[in-house]
């Protein structure tokens, strides 16, 4: 069966709605085992090292809902090489290997390849108060742009798809609270 040599890529933050590669297949599934986190300080897409925003990592226990891709077999190298330059830029993120349940497929499992954090790495911030990520949010941009555009496009995406993340979307009720009043002066 050709789908043994397609790799399977499990998104859960910009990947799943900015791939950036070519793929056969898009399902939502579920990893059990780690969790959605604002957990990571940036200082290469959306901060720098003197004014870090936060982007999302994988962070151990609970589950996570996202994308899985699969991609033809011929590609595999050519998206592995793509991902490693993507998400590796400071090694914050590990590459693994995780079961992930595709949603209606009968159940159907599969091995896909995704990055989670390293909690042994400067840039792993832990669990931040709402306050917090707030703060770090709000004013920083880096490499990818605002931070504040990749968190209220993950908030965006997510609820298109049908996907809640009650803490992304408490912090994104307060961005744009936050943004209203910059928006009616301009």
């Amino acid at each position: 069966m050709q789908d043994r040599q397609d790799l399977w890529v499990f998104g859960y933050g910009s990947l799943m709605w900015r791939p950036g590669f070519e793929y056969e297949d898009a399902v939502q599934g579920v990893l059990h085992g780690a969790h959605r986190s604002l957990c990571i300080y940036s200082w290469v897409h959306r901060g720098t090292e003197t004014r870090p925003g936060l982007v999302l990592g994988l962070d151990r226990g609970g589950a996570c809902r996202g994308m899985a891709f699969r991609v033809a077999a011929r590609r595999r190298d050519e998206v592995i090489a793509y991902l490693r330059e993507r998400e590796q830029a400071t090694m914050v993120y590990r590459e693994a290997h995780r079961r992930v349940r595709l949603e209606g497929l009968a159940d159907r499992q599969v091995t896909a390849l995704t990055y989670v954090v390293d909690r042994t790495h400067p840039q792993y911030a832990g669990v931040l108060s709402l306050e917090r990520q707030l703060e770090l949010v709000s004013g920083a941009v880096g490499q990818s742009g605002a931070n504040p555009d990749y968190v209220l496009n993950t908030v965006d995406h997510l609820s298109q798809i049908g996907i809640r993340d009650h803490g992304l979307e408490a912090l994104g009720k307060h961005l744009r609270q936050s943004m209203a009043p910059q928006l009616s002066a301009g």
